[in-house]
């Protein structure tokens, strides 16, 4: 199993500097993908942006958005030249993560409707694939960058239209959240999904976890992560209590993954601190 590590775009008061420091030290110590978490109302840094930053200062290591609300960016177009920017700046490197957002907030801030964003979803990958495939839109051709095609498409979401909306559009699938044991239980219905569609090969499966390392790692996860959930309230709070705050839980983080047929396990971090990749290569060695 492959084992990523996040950008702090979403942690609050994260510096430009330490951001692009964090992506040199996640290639640095060899971890597989760099990964963003999308906000509108929120102190966090946009994932095409971060991730432009990071493909700037790094040239092996993944570029991921885990996920990119994409509905309530409305424009297909915009965002799927967005995405091919990314990946033709990075040499291919962007594996593009989508989903619908939980936060009614984030959609009306720009004051686009929630409803129908499922369906919204559906229309707009459709619209992006044909895009990445060269469909023609204008007098000068196709949407560009074109250099290195469509960025890798992973789909998230734990109900069956997800599922299904990954057998159709996507690579794979990624879970925003939970346990090893719910893990595998999802997976089944997205390989299920998968089979059903006559789809070949096997799904791309991956998943999330947050982790806080170091003497300050508790009070940097109940700031960071309680800040960012404090809208769930006790499932907030729930979300603080399973980061993995020493390198024993990181491990068995991964251990329980990998055994539930993950493909690639992404730890997020509570700290904008680029020592953070560090430690959490130490916990993964020990």
């Amino acid at each position: 199993m492959d084992v990523g590590i996040g950008l702090p775009n979403a942690v609050a008061g994260t510096t430009g500097k330490q951001l692009v420091e964090f992506a040199r030290q996640a290639e640095k110590h060899g971890f597989s993908s760099l990964g963003t978490i999308d906000r509108t109302v929120y102190d966090n840094y946009d994932p095409f942006v971060a991730l432009a930053a990071a493909a700037a200062v790094t040239e092996r290591i993944r570029l991921t958005t885990s996920i990119l609300i994409v509905p309530n960016r409305v424009n297909p177009a915009v965002v799927a030249k967005q995405a091919a920017s990314v990946n033709a700046l990075s040499d291919g490197r962007l594996v593009l993560g989508v989903a619908i957002g939980a936060r009614d907030d984030d959609y009306e801030a720009g004051s686009v409707s929630t409803k129908g964003k499922g369906a919204r979803l559906d229309e707009m990958l459709e619209d992006m694939r044909s895009i990445w495939d060269g469909d023609e839109r204008g007098y000068a051709g196709a949407v560009g960058p074109v250099s290195h095609g469509a960025p890798q498409l992973i789909v998230g979401g734990s109900v069956e239209a997800a599922f299904k909306r990954v057998a159709r559009f996507g690579d794979g699938w990624i879970m925003g959240g939970g346990a090893p044991d719910q893990f595998a239980e999802a997976a089944d219905a997205v390989r299920a999904a998968w089979s059903e569609a006559g789809r070949d090969g096997d799904p791309r499966l991956m998943s999330l976890a947050y982790f806080s390392l170091g003497p300050d790692a508790e009070a940097n996860a109940k700031q960071s992560i309680g800040h960012y959930y404090d809208w769930l309230g006790e499932v907030g709070d729930m979300i603080v209590a399973s980061a993995a705050t020493d390198a024993e839980t990181v491990r068995q983080y991964v251990s329980g993954f990998e055994k539930s047929g993950c493909d690639e396990l992404i730890f997020c971090p509570a700290s904008g601190d680029p020592d953070q990749a560090g430690l959490l290569a130490e916990a993964l060695e020990g």
